[in-house]
């Protein structure tokens, strides 16, 4: 089966008063059709630059310095404006984290909604309107007539976040990159708006990307996983291998700060000690380095991205040599 989307040697960099920090280095990863594929790593790994990337919404001091995006067979790199918005909110879209800046504060539902349709679908004032209908009913808005007419402070975050999905939706996109879509919301909201996202890519059997830093969202919804830090991938894997044999220790480390409900009730959870690096373009070695338990002289040296077992990749030498002990999951 061909790639719905293959990234190629990603480089992200910001540039700042002449100075280059490269945010995001030589990353490559693949995207089948109707498959979901879950990037996973702390705050401030890049997980969110590479998203953003590939729909060409960089901020102005950010930019590619290396790689290839190709979408459905076109590199995104090499199109213009005019070309990418022919791509984003029809082909490819995104649900963004921070939902209650994503819409329009002085504009209606139906109005944001409808003028999505209208521009990427051709539709007609009143055949738009009916579709925005149908497209909140089918992410479980209920009167969904009567939230077309209301402003996005009227709605509570969960809401919003449906009407975010809806919009996602409405043009029959390939692809859909979710940027930790439940960051602001609380723990019961969180888990039905999963479960709608679940629901609503078997339906339309449309791939996903989702961005997230909680590892525990992804064991439901993700087909594969990708464990970022520091801007470079440490890992990745089917859902079960990363679950079952975590190779990396950083995938580790996450996994046992993750409670599992057949722990040992007086087991204490695990914290990782220290940050991820604020820069780290410069580091030799494992960027894991300062906070991994298993370090020896060699990790100091580069990392090789190597497939040590069919369809599973890990940036670890010690983990590639088995010298890192596995901790089954229940």
């Amino acid at each position: 089966m061909d790639n719905l989307l293959q990234v190629e040697n990603l480089s992200i960099a910001f540039f700042e008063d002449g100075i280059r920090n490269i945010v995001v280095d030589k990353v490559s990863f693949a995207v089948k059709p109707g498959e979901v594929l879950c990037i996973v790593g702390e705050t401030g790994c890049g997980k969110s630059m590479t998203a953003l990337s590939i729909l060409g919404l960089l901020s102005a001091n950010a930019h590619v310095i290396d790689g290839s995006i190709v979408f459905d067979g076109k590199n995104l790199l090499d199109m213009d404006e005019k070309e990418l918005d022919k791509v984003r909110g029809n082909e490819v879209t995104m649900v963004f984290q921070d939902v209650m800046n994503s819409l329009n504060p002085v504009l209606t539902i139906g109005n944001q909604l409808t003028e999505v349709i209208r521009i990427h679908m051709g539709y007609d004032r009143k055949s738009a309107a009916e579709y925005a209908v149908k497209m909140l009913s089918k992410v479980g808005l209920p009167d969904p007539e009567a939230v077309m007419r209301k402003y996005p402070h009227m709605l509570s975050g969960g809401m919003q976040q449906r009407v975010m999905i809806a919009m996602a939706l409405a043009c029959g996109p390939k692809l859909i990159i979710a940027d930790e879509p439940t960051t602001a919301l609380d723990v019961t909201i969180q888990l039905q708006i999963m479960k709608l996202l679940s629901d609503l890519q078997k339906e339309f059997h449309m791939s996903i990307i989702l961005i997230t830093h909680d590892i525990g969202l992804v064991a439901e919804l993700a087909d594969r996983v990708i464990i970022m830090y520091a801007g470079q991938f440490m890992e990745e894997a089917s859902v079960y291998d990363i679950f079952d044999h975590p190779a990396h220790p950083y995938t580790q480390a996450l996994l046992e700060s993750v409670p599992c409900i057949y722990d040992d009730p007086d087991k204490k959870l695990a914290s990782i000690p220290g940050v991820v690096p604020e820069i780290y373009q410069d580091i030799e070695g494992c960027r894991f380095f300062e906070r991994c338990p298993y370090t020896v002289p060699l990790c100091r040296h580069e990392q090789a991205y190597t497939e040590f077992r069919k369809g599973h990749f890990v940036r670890c030498h010690r983990a590639e040599k088995g010298e890192i002990p596995i901790a089954k999951r229940q």
